[in-house]
């Protein structure tokens, strides 16, 4: 939500520049880009690169990202907002319900405000009877007058069926002149829409109340409104003075309407506008080339989310992606004894050995299997052995990208991905302090990925992230990693997102035993047993580090359907 208002702010102070420049031509012409801004604050940007998004490509060329696309994702896309911690929450539970009670407030006062001023009017229009103007000034029957003992102005009332409302016995205290200057400044707003515009930009206040540049977009709405309709009636023909002195009189006879979605007479600035009009002033049509370059400005607006939505879906279409020269998957044996090996190996080589089809899954696509929903039980249960390689030397990276394509070629498999708001734990510095032993220098070997320690090395390499079992426990041992990678293994044990919100830099080595996985402090086990210490207590005893629960965005991948694969 952050993200779209300042869009929007942007797009409101784009929008202003131009009527800036445009403060020459015609009123109509600034009255849409008023318009176009209102609007913008009920089309997020990211929509748009959705829906660019949606359109698939199958046989365009490769093509290669530019730079600009980067930039214009980092404006385009829509936050991400994680939540705070529990202990934040517990500290201020009722703020996000006092947000969401303040804005619905504000909401219910600019509908009660408007539903206040519609009542006069609704009244006027019950006790309105129909009347047929003198001098020829309905020739036209495609928009009935009514007249009202209410002493509201002239005004077009409604948005699919509108009428004209006009006080009873102003019509006699107009010339034939004036009243047909009105009535022609009346049929520009049903031409125009106006009402249905107006309309609209009530619920962009209603919805985004709280915006100031929503209301100062009202203003300049109305005032562009109706000198583009004084334009439209001084174009018609009509003498200047006797639709000026038909202003006036209204402005003596009547009250102002009391209600934006109301098209009447007297808005705007009432004196600026006589004087434009006894002036005989209409804005200059635009040009050729400034069409041309309004046009372009606008296909950009809209077309430049679009297309970046677009761009991404041809990129990810489109791009060659890489596979393996040769591949072996086996089902292993019953008889295989306990262990398991997952290693991109120097070479371009990638070995797997009594490995679950799940754990091949989430390795290729980078999440753990927490993250990954769908799929029949046999992607737990059987286990295959696999050995694949390139011709050429690969990092990991790029291995797991050939495993994807693996795994589409040889299991058929087809996934989504799709973020959705879920569980996550919050990982901060306890009191008291953390405890984390610092990384010794010299205590572990800086290597490529590519390149194996030498046989007689006895240094773990540095950022190694280990747990492993050991009997009824976990054995976690982690040489030089920083925190987010603590976190890392955290969410492995925990099977839920871990966020590293401790502020703390540096790398640490690590040597834990953490006992099965239990509830948190206070919250009971369902089976009624007391199971003993929780990994919560030996981080923060150990550790000096706190997890605590609360909600954020996540990504999962949804498996949509997978075969067993074909053995060779």
């Amino acid at each position: 939500m952050t993200g779209h208002l300042w869009q929007s702010t942007w797009f409101v102070a784009a929008v202003w520049l131009v009527t800036l420049a445009l403060r020459r031509h015609g009123a109509r012409l600034r009255y849409w880009l008023w318009t176009a801004a209102s609007v913008k604050f009920l089309v997020p940007f990211s929509w748009l690169v959705g829906l660019g998004a949606r359109f698939e490509w199958r046989a365009a060329p490769a093509m290669v990202r530019p730079a600009a696309a980067f930039v214009m994702e980092e404006v385009f896309a829509p936050p991400v907002l994680v939540a705070a911690p529990a202990a934040a929450a517990a500290q201020t539970p009722v703020l996000p319900w006092l947000l969401a009670g303040l804005w619905l407030a504000g909401s219910a006062v600019a509908l009660f405000w408007w539903w206040r001023q519609w009542l006069p009017v609704r009244a006027a229009l019950v006790a309105a009877v129909p009347v047929a103007l003198p001098g020829g000034a309905d020739e036209e029957a495609d928009l009935p007058v009514l007249a009202s003992p209410s002493m509201l102005e002239p005004g077009v009332i409604g948005v699919l069926r509108p009428v004209l409302l006009v006080p009873e016995g102003l019509v006699e205290r107009l010339t034939s002149g004036q009243l047909r200057a009105l009535v022609a400044h009346e049929r520009c707003h049903v031409r125009c829409h106006d009402n249905l515009v107006a309309a609209i930009h009530m619920a962009v206040e209603a919805i985004f109340w709280f915006h100031p540049l929503v209301w100062w977009i009202q203003a300049r709405q109305i005032d562009e409104r109706e000198r583009a309709c004084d334009e439209a009636v001084l174009r018609a023909g009509s003498q200047p003075s006797d639709y000026a002195e038909g202003i006036l009189t209204v402005c003596r006879w009547s009250l102002a309407s009391p209600v934006m979605c109301v098209a009447g007479i007297t808005g705007s600035d009432l004196r600026t506008r006589i004087e434009t009009i006894m002036a005989n002033r209409v804005g200059k049509r635009l040009s050729a080339a400034g069409s041309v370059l309004l046009a372009a400005a606008a296909v950009s607006a809209l077309g430049g989310p679009i297309g970046l939505g677009l761009l991404n879906a041809a990129q990810s279409s489109t791009a060659p992606r890489p596979r393996f020269d040769v591949v072996s998957i086996k089902r292993t044996p019953e008889v295989t004894g306990p262990g398991a090996d997952f290693a991109a190996m120097p070479g371009g080589r990638l070995h797997v050995r009594n490995n679950e089809v799940m754990n091949l899954i989430g390795n290729a696509y980078g999440l753990p299997q927490y993250r990954i929903t769908g799929g029949p039980d046999w992607l737990r249960a059987e286990r295959y052995d696999m050995e694949a390689k390139t011709e050429d030397a690969a990092p990991r990276p790029q291995l797991m990208l050939m495993l994807q394509m693996l795994l589409e070629d040889r299991f058929k498999l087809k996934v989504h991905r799709e973020t959705r708001e879920g569980p996550v734990y919050i990982l901060s510095v306890a009191k008291g302090g953390s405890k984390l032993s610092p990384s010794k220098d010299g205590g572990c070997v800086e290597r490529s990925p590519l390149a194996a320690l030498p046989a007689t090395e006895r240094r773990p390499g540095c950022g190694n992230d280990w747990i492993r079992r050991r009997g009824v426990n976990l054995a976690w041992t982690a040489t030089r990693v920083d925190l987010g990678e603590v976190a890392g293994g955290l969410a492995t044990v925990l099977g839920r997102t871990v966020i590293d919100k401790t502020g703390v830099t540096g790398f640490f080595d690590i040597d834990l035993e953490l006992p099965p996985l239990q509830p948190e402090v206070g919250v009971a086990d369902p089976s009624g047993v007391d199971t003993g210490v929780s990994i919560f207590t030996v981080l923060r005893e150990q550790l000096g580090l706190a997890l605590e629960s609360g909600r954020g965005p996540q990504e999962y991948l949804v498996i949509d359907s997978v075969d067993r694969p074909s053995q060779n």
